[in-house]
């Protein structure tokens, strides 16, 4: 399966069905509870840097439907550590939806990392939730010259792998959503827009680290020198 670079995601559309568009928001939540790891990254890359005493600060960029940062900071909340969590997109449409929820402690604005570079500001963790494969080779490149310099301590930008096997199960699992969301038509091309490892690993500086993670899933993360 070859890297599509060139389809765009029908969510993406400015004039897409906006019904459609508030159950795809909806619908990110289950799917990235099932797919994306985010608990598990929580518990090994993101709990260790957190203290009862000190907050961290955590910015997110691209939140889509929110529901990552939220559940970041309701996790920190649960183990008693401070985290203080600002999440950005630029779409309205997203600010929109989330904002009819629980912000659960998180900040959110509409806003791309390269506006919260310009006005300076800087957080201890950076990450992102299926952003990559959205992005050409300039974007790319500009989202992590953004990240380096918005973190202080760690980046993990986690996004899809392209494979056989994942773009079959994912084309069963969503199928009857079809109809209703995007939720079915975008995930596939999201992963024939994804990378493989090596693919990803020549497409970013080498300070850049890409890691596999089950399920088919890569770590893009830098990690400031101690």
């Amino acid at each position: 399966m070859g890297r599509d670079t060139v389809s765009r995601e029908l969510m993406d559309d400015p004039g897409c069905d906006l019904d459609r568009l508030e159950r795809t928001y909806r619908q990110f939540t289950t799917v990235n509870r099932l797919v994306s790891g985010w608990r598990r990254l929580y518990r090994r890359r993101i709990r260790p840097k957190l203290d009862t005493r000190r907050p961290t600060t955590l910015l997110d960029i691209g939140f889509g439907g929110g529901d990552i940062s939220r559940a970041l900071s309701r996790w920190a909340a649960r183990d008693g550590l401070l985290l203080h969590t600002t999440a950005v997109d630029p779409d309205p449409r997203a600010l929109r939806h989330v904002r009819r929820l629980p912000a659960d402690g998180v900040h959110f604005e509409q806003a791309s990392s390269a506006d919260l570079v310009a006005r300076g500001d800087t957080y201890d963790l950076v990450t992102s939730n299926h952003l990559l494969h959205h992005l050409d080779a300039a974007e790319l490149a500009a989202l992590l010259a953004d990240s380096v310099a918005l973190a202080r301590r760690l980046v993990i930008h986690n996004d899809l792998a392209r494979g056989h096997v994942g773009y079959g199960l994912y084309a069963a699992a969503t199928l009857p959503f079809a109809r209703r969301s995007f939720v079915h038509q975008d995930g596939l091309l999201s992963i024939r827009r994804s990378y493989r490892r090596a693919e990803l690993q020549a497409a970013v500086p080498p300070e850049w680290r890409v890691t596999p993670m089950i399920p088919q899933r890569l770590l893009l993360t830098w990690e400031a020198d101690r």
